[in-house]
């Protein structure tokens, strides 16, 4: 069986600069055995010319209808037109967004096509191995970070605080009204330029990873979980909304600029952000409504269009991502690429649509033309059941370090200093004096250190040990005073004592030095 061809037209979507794949992802498909033809100037608008694609070993169709008509499979980043369907070859692969919730008139005619489809919007986000082929998460990093640059765009001032001659310019305040793919890129984007960030999301979870990119959480004065299928929000109670609501007029109040985010699979876009509260913004402000597409979060947006309405910027451009069509195109070839990888196991150019296997199945909304969309939720493997375990003996606790530990026993005790005392007498009686008072710094020195280490916890044994080693390393200058020319005037082997004393600098420096080195990075660990 011949491998089969990919086609990659140009898009026909009014302002839409994406391009399905690129050329280095054109590489990688001809490696797993498959073709691939692309429409004249599909890539212009995303700066990859024809040339660029041949370079690679794709060829290029001068026309639509052809290109078509001779894919086997057909990559696409927006769902096709009728026009589009018509020229779709029947019995042909179709790889592409299609929103089948919301296109039922369209899911009838690739069905009249007997058309395969394969919907990257219909992916089981909630399968782990599934992510490398989550379109809908890689373009909506490109918008939120597209949305901050925006309206930094229409914003009259700087993100970060500047303290300049001329005085003192504050930092801007950004709220993001949800904290999806697309407001998380967003927080980070606006931290990152220096400014006042805070976010509100129904999801109570996500507010770790809010403070973990450098924004504040700002929580609704209500108690509901937020959380709905497939990495989502769900539709809240009226009560939480009138909450809600409340919070967002008080942010509006206070804050700069203001990017929404929040949509429902499905449904409009909810209105986050009332007429009267645009009015309380303060004159200069800007609002970025991601969700425009989709009617929009503020009731004053205008899809499409930049407006001015009461002094407040309203920004509600449908095309974020094709504003980065580079970025966005090479992210969603890579997608379509991992999913490629999926659907051709063998190599060999022949893709496999297995509907046995949870992702396959759920981007699969009709084949052959029948509709099985939708797809029926992933199973779950059943957790073997828990063999029942012996009742284990109850073992005695033994303290350890930074531990109490209980009284010894008086006659262990007691044999223990009758043995330190013999050898202590033997030492003593028979070591010279001056021996006697450097032994004794010794034992003290040796009984102080262990219970000085003994009662601290062991997470802190490697910056204590590290300090201690470097203040142990006084004796560098007891080495030093051995090489001096005084101790060299005295009788004694000079060349031995010279060249360990000489060693011992050395290795007392590294210890002095590397201690504190290692205790400061310990230290700094622990500081935020």
């Amino acid at each position: 069986m011949l491998a089969q061809r990919i086609g990659v037209p140009r898009e026909v979507f009014p302002g839409e600069k994406r391009v399905a794949t690129v050329p280095e992802v054109v590489t990688k498909l001809i490696k797993l055995g498959f073709s691939v033809a692309v429409e004249c100037g599909a890539g212009d608008a995303a700066n990859i010319s024809n040339a660029d694609y041949q370079a690679v070993g794709a060829s290029i169709i001068p026309d639509a209808a052809e290109l078509w008509a001779t894919s086997d499979i057909v990559f696409k980043v927006r769902a096709p037109t009728v026009g589009e369907v018509g020229l779709l070859r029947a019995g042909g692969t179709l790889i592409s967004f299609i929103w089948p919730a919301q296109n039922p008139e369209l899911m009838q005619l690739l069905t009249a096509k007997n058309a395969t489809v394969l919907a990257i919007d219909a992916l089981p986000r909630t399968l782990s191995r599934a992510q490398k082929m989550d379109a809908l998460t890689s373009q909506a990093g490109v918008a939120g970070y597209r949305a901050v640059v925006e309206a930094a765009n229409a914003f009259g001032r700087f993100f970060s605080g500047q303290i300049t001659a001329a005085g003192k310019v504050p930092p801007a305040k950004v709220f993001i009204a949800g904290a999806g793919v697309a407001g998380l890129a967003a927080i980070g984007t606006a931290a990152s330029l220096g400014a006042i960030v805070r976010a509100n999301d129904t999801r109570a979870e996500v507010a770790d990873q809010v403070v973990s990119l450098g924004g504040e959480f700002v929580k609704v004065d209500y108690e509901e979980e937020g959380s709905g299928g497939g990495g989502y929000a769900k539709v809240m109670s009226e009560g939480f909304q009138k909450a809600q609501r409340d919070m967002y007029a008080k942010q509006a109040k206070e804050v700069d600029i203001i990017i929404t985010t929040a949509l429902i699979p499905g449904k409009p876009a909810p209105k986050l952000i009332t007429a009267e509260m645009v009015r309380s913004m303060k004159p200069g402000s800007v609002i970025v409504d991601m969700a425009a597409e989709q009617g929009g979060n503020c009731e004053l947006t205008e899809p499409g269009q930049s407006v001015v309405k009461h002094g407040v910027t309203i920004v509600g451009y449908t095309d974020l991502v094709s504003r980065l069509a580079m970025q966005s195109s090479t992210l969603y070839a890579t997608n379509l690429f991992r999913l490629a990888e999926e659907l051709c196991k063998t190599k060999d150019g022949i893709i496999d649509v297995n509907m046995e296997d949870d992702a396959i199945r759920g981007l699969t909304v009709t084949k052959g033309g029948t509709i099985t969309w939708p797809a029926p939720a992933p199973k779950v493997a059943a957790a073997p059941p828990a063999a029942a375990k012996p009742a284990a003996a109850v073992a005695k606790k033994g303290h350890g370090h930074g531990e109490a530990s209980a009284p010894m026993a008086g006659s262990k005790l007691a044999i223990v200093f009758g043995v330190a005392a013999g050898l202590f007498w033997l030492i003593g009686a028979n070591a010279p004096k001056e021996f006697m008072s450097h032994f004794t710094v010794f034992v003290l020195a040796c009984f102080v250190g262990y219970m000085v280490v003994w009662n601290v916890k062991p997470a802190l044994h490697t910056p204590l040990m590290s300090v201690t080693n470097a203040i142990s390393s006084i004796i560098a200058i007891g080495a030093l005073v051995q090489i001096s020319p005084i101790a060299n005037a005295m009788d004694r082997p000079n060349s031995l004592i010279t060249w360990v004393a000489a060693a011992g600098i050395v290795l007392t420096a590294i210890n002095m030095f590397g201690g504190f080195a290692v205790t400061q990075r310990m230290l700094a660990m622990f500081r935020k």
